[in-house]
C-alpha cells in the first residue's frame, strides 16, 4: 500500500491509502521526492476539466528515484506525456501532439503519490547536482522554453534585441520571464494583478507591473507571451503587440470572449499557440536548470504531501506569493 493524495470532487481532495499499482513491460516504478501543483491541476481541482474524473490522483511535475525497472537506483525526471511514437506527429519529432497521447495525472495515476508507475521512455536521468526540487520544475519550465524556441523562429529579428511582454507572474510566466533575461532580453516587463505574484517576480529581479494600473503602450511590444489565457489578457496582448510582432498564447484559464483578428489581421501579428514541450525540450530543460542560470529558484515553495488539500486551497485564494508549490511524500 501506499498514500497518496487523490482528487474526490469540486475543491476536494484527500490523503487516501491505495494499492501499488503492478509494472508492465517496458515500465519503472519511480519513487516521488518532489512533485509540483500545476495550474492545470488547479483547474481539475475546481472540477473544470472534464477529462480528470474523480476519484483520482493528480500531479504531473515529478522528480524521484526509480525503485524498480531498468534504471533502477537512478534519480529520473519524467515527461508525463506518454506518446505512441509511431504516428506522424512522433515521427516527425513533435511528441507533444501525439494522437494517441495519454497523460500522467490526467488519464493515468499522477504523481501526487509515495510512487508512480511510468513507461521507460518517458524517464531522464538528472545530473548528481541538480535537486529532486528544482528538477521537479524541469516540466513547467520545458513549457516555457518550448514557448519561447516557437515564438523566436517567427521573429525577424533574433528575440534578444525584442522588446518582451510577460502577461501572468504564476510559475510559467515568472519561468518565462527568467529564460528571457537568460537569453539576454533587456527590455522586459511581466505584468500581474496579484500583489503577492508581483512581489515575488520583483525579488527574482525582475521588472513587474500591476496593468490595472500601468498601462502597457498600444503597438509598443514586438513579443508578447500570454500566460494566462483569458478574455482581458488575450485582449491586452493583441493591443500590446506591434504590428510585425508575435502573441504566444500559452494560459488556459477561459476560452471566453471575442478575439480581435481585424487588429491581428491589419498589424500582421503572428498569433501562435504552445502545448507542452517535447522529449527534446525537457532535456535541454534539465541542462538549463542543472547550470543554475534561472537563479536560486527562492520562489518556490516546499510542503508535505499531507499538506496537499491545504496547499490547494492556499493558491485558489492567492493566499501564498510562491509562484510554485512543490510537495514532497
Amino acid at each position: 500500500m501506499m498514500q497518496a493524495l487523490f482528487y474526490t470532487g469540486p475543491d476536494r481532495l484527500e490523503i487516501r491509502e491505495t494499492e501499488v499499482p503492478p509494472l508492465a513491460a517496458g515500465e519503472s516504478r519511480v519513487r516521488i521526492l518532489a512533485t509540483g501543483i500545476c495550474g492545470s491541476d488547479l483547474h481539475a481541482y475546481h472540477g473544470h476539466d472534464p477529462r480528470r474524473v474523480p476519484p483520482m490522483i493528480l500531479g504531473h511535475e515529478a522528480a524521484g528515484e526509480v525503485i524498480e525497472g531498468a534504471l533502477a537506483g537512478k534519480r529520473v525526471t519524467m515527461n508525463p506525456l506518454v506518446v505512441c511514437g509511431h504516428c506522424d506527429y512522433c515521427l516527425e519529432g513533435r511528441q507533444n501532439l501525439c494522437s494517441n497521447r495519454t497523460m500522467l495525472g490526467m488519464n493515468r495515476p499522477g504523481t501526487f503519490a509515495e510512487s508512480v508507475v511510468v513507461p521507460d521512455h518517458c524517464l531522464i536521468e538528472l545530473p548528481e547536482d541538480l535537486e529532486p526540487v528544482a528538477a521537479a520544475l524541469t516540466e513547467p519550465a520545458a513549457t516555457a522554453l518550448h514557448a519561447i524556441n516557437r515564438l523566436e523562429r517567427s521573429l525577424t529579428r533574433p528575440l534578444a534585441e525584442a522588446n518582451a511582454l510577460v502577461i501572468g507572474a504564476g510559475a510559467v510566466g515568472l519561468l518565462v520571464g527568467l529564460m528571457l533575461r537568460q537569453r539576454g532580453v533587456r527590455r522586459l516587463t511581466l505584468a500581474d494583478t496579484n500583489p503577492l505574484r508581483r512581489e515575488t517576480a520583483e525579488k527574482a529581479g525582475l521588472t513587474v507591473i500591476d496593468p490595472r494600473d500601468t498601462a502597457v503602450d498600444a503597438d509598443s511590444v514586438e513579443a508578447v507571451f500570454d500566460c494566462v489565457g483569458a478574455s482581458a489578457t488575450r485582449a491586452m496582448a493583441i493591443q500590446a503587440v506591434r504590428p510585425g510582432g508575435a502573441v504566444m498564447h500559452l494560459g488556459l484559464q477561459d476560452n471566453d470572449g471575442p478575439l480581435d483578428v481585424r487588429s491581428l489581421t491589419l498589424k500582421e501579428v503572428t498569433f501562435l499557440g504552445a502545448y507542452t514541450y517535447t522529449q527534446n525540450d525537457l532535456r535541454a530543460t534539465v541542462d538549463l536548470l542543472a547550470s543554475r542560470a534561472l537563479g536560486n529558484l527562492e520562489w518556490v515553495e516546499i510542503r508535505q504531501l499531507a499538506d496537499g488539500a491545504d496547499a490547494f486551497a492556499d493558491l485558489a485564494a492567492g493566499r501564498t506569493a510562491a509562484a510554485k508549490i512543490v510537495l514532497t511524500p
